[in-house]
């Protein structure tokens, strides 16, 4: 069964360029194009993809709050942010509105299909030393009034607690269990329950959620 892709980005030879790459895999369809974030929205609630390739910046509605939108308003669809810049400052608005991650627009073709199945799954997007790098920079914008703690905290195990400032400091899920001497899988089922207890997507909302709550602070871990 074929994951479904929406392309969203104001222009159209990246949105045909990305249409080639993507048909060109078996199991990836393109669904849809659209050219700007309400339209995104629009096509998104239509045509039921499984992953929206969102382009940051586009006219009408931008790709951070067309993400936002779509998200809040309970669609199933995994966000891909397009972007020019590495550490855009737009990234990181739009993994706060609910992104699974993010890709340069100059992404190979087979890096461009993988991360769709990556997010497809259900994984994140988001390279660890790129989540220390991204956060680093923007978490001291985080305004102090911002960082009260989610009363969901609480429902979490000393354990669970751990393994989430260890999410957020970038490590993978090998280098927590040989951090903690214990093994993948139980850092899996660990990580698992950290999401569901915080009604959380995915490990980049946790990371995200435990740099607002101030659970770790910039630096390495």
């Amino acid at each position: 069964m074929s994951i479904r892709v929406l392309i969203a980005d104001d222009q159209a030879l990246v949105r045909s360029g990305f249409r080639m790459i993507l048909e060109a895999r078996d199991d990836l369809a393109v669904v849809g194009e659209a050219e700007n974030g309400a339209q995104a929205i629009d096509l998104a609630r239509e045509l039921q993809p499984d992953v929206v390739l969102m382009d940051v910046r586009m006219p009408v509605l931008d790709g951070v709050e067309a993400t936002r939108r779509l998200l809040r308003a309970g669609s199933e669809a995994r966000v891909i942010i397009l972007t020019t810049f590495d550490l855009d400052e737009y990234v990181f608005e739009a993994l706060r509105a609910g992104a699974s991650g993010f890709l340069l627009k100059d992404v190979q073709p087979a890096q461009l299909a993988e991360a769709i199945r990556v997010v497809a799954s259900g994984e994140a997007l988001l390279a660890p030393s790129v989540t220390r790098r991204l956060l680093d920079r923007f978490a001291s914008s985080l305004e102090a009034s911002e960082r009260a703690t989610p009363p969901e905290l609480d429902s979490l195990t000393p354990r669970e607690l751990e393994i989430l400032r260890l999410i957020a400091g970038g490590l993978t899920n090998a280098e927590i269990a040989g951090k903690l001497f214990v093994s993948e899988t139980t850092v899996k089922t660990h990580v698992s329950s950290v999401l569901r207890k915080l009604h959380l997507r995915d490990r980049v909302q946790a990371v995200v959620l435990a740099y607002e709550a101030g659970l770790v602070k910039p630096g390495p871990v």
